[in-house]
């Protein structure tokens, strides 16, 4: 399984910009996929997740200004990411996860976002 996020770029505050991230290879239906993002020296940590049947989950500091979305027949998930913050300067990772007869996990490269006027 390989997961191929992009989208992401240099951009000013209060501006948008849209990641996506594509997955392949032999993939259970029933999934999630989700965004986690890492700063400078801190942890990486949840930014989005959504399930296949469409279950969404945002961290509160996106809450109201991100929006994952997902197209389950291409196995792609995306992050519409509005009034963007100096604080939202990270490298954004594409997850994706299933449960089969255990958790399967698998991350995709990064893309890098960085807020800054």
């Amino acid at each position: 399984v390989q997961l191929q996020a992009s989208g992401g770029g240099l951009v000013q505050p209060g501006g948008s910009l849209r990641l996506s991230c594509a997955a392949s290879g032999s993939i259970l239906s029933i999934n999630y996929m989700g965004w986690y993002c890492q700063a400078p020296g801190k942890q990486r940590e949840l930014v989005a997740t959504i399930t296949t049947s469409g279950d969404i989950s945002y961290a509160d500091s996106v809450t109201g200004r991100f929006t994952i979305s997902k197209d389950n027949a291409k196995n792609e998930v995306y992050l519409q990411m509005n009034r963007l913050k100096a604080e939202d300067t990270a490298v954004y990772y594409c997850n994706l996860r299933w449960f089969g007869i255990r958790w399967e996990e698998y991350w995709g490269q990064g893309t890098l976002v960085t807020v800054s006027s």
